[in-house]
Formats: structure tokens, sequence, C-alpha cells
């Protein structure tokens, strides 16, 4: 019966999993930047690891992908892979080289 009031808290606490995952993304984007001149669209090269998703029998609620990459720009998007609140919307996050951090889909 609580569960319903308690759906923001839990919503919140898994988005911190996406802010976290997208700054280390974006330490690694800006890292490769400085020896390459040049962002990535592969996460693989900059060294980023997916943690094996929940859907997969991991732990990670978001699935962490590169949207867009240019020599002088990156966005990088946090994608849940889980329905928090099960109204149908999947929650997704983004951060760009201004490291700038935006909700894009709220759960």
């Amino acid at each position: 019966m609580a569960l319903p009031s308690l759906m923001p808290l839990i919503t919140k606490a898994k988005a911190t999993e996406a802010k976290i995952q997208l700054q280390h993304a974006y330490t690694l984007e800006k890292s490769y930047f400085f020896e390459q001149s040049r962002y990535s669209s592969d996460l693989s090269e900059i060294s980023f690891e997916q943690q094996p998703l929940t859907t997969a029998g991991g732990q990670a609620n978001y699935k962490i992908e590169v949207v867009d990459a240019t020599p002088n720009s990156f966005k990088i998007a946090a994608t849940a892979v889980v329905d928090f609140d099960g109204d149908g919307s999947y929650n997704v996050w983004e951060i760009d080289q201004n490291k700038k951090l935006v909700e894009r889909i709220k759960d």
C-alpha cells in the first residue's frame, strides 16, 4: 500500500546510477579528447565498460550509449532497461561535452 508513494523516491535513487555512469563516460571522453584531439563514438575506444544489465542477469539498470560524436562534441545517453514505476515510460538521461546533464525522459 505504501509502495506507490515511495515510487518517486525509488526512481530518483535509480537515476543516481545513470548520473554516475554518465559522469564516468564524460571523464573518459575528455581524457580521450586530450590524447586524440577528437571525441569517439565508440565506448570501448574510450575504455568504458558497460556493466551487465538487469535484463541479462546483471545489476545495471541503464544502458549507456554514445548518441552523437563529432571531433568537437559528443552526447552520451543512459536509457533505463527497467520501467521503474510501471507507467510504460523508460527514464533517459544525457550528458554532453560541456558536462550538461539533462533528464530527457522522466519515469
